[in-house]
């Protein structure tokens, strides 16, 4: 059983390659800096996914 759609996992992926290579930005703009904690990136992926209105799970 996948929560994610193919595309939401392919944004998430995207980010996640970002945060490890040190690219991720946090806030508006990326005015926040620079991504140093992984369930914020992780966080961040979902987000993305969602205003991309992929199928992603719920909060529980």
């Amino acid at each position: 059983m996948t929560k994610y759609s193919k595309k939401a996992q392919n944004i998430i992926e995207t980010v996640m390659h970002e945060f490890k290579h040190g690219e991720l930005k946090s806030g508006k703009g990326g005015k926040g800096g620079v991504v140093k904690n992984r369930k914020q990136a992780i966080a961040i992926g979902i987000s993305e996914a969602q205003q991309a209105e992929e199928k992603v799970s719920k909060k529980k």
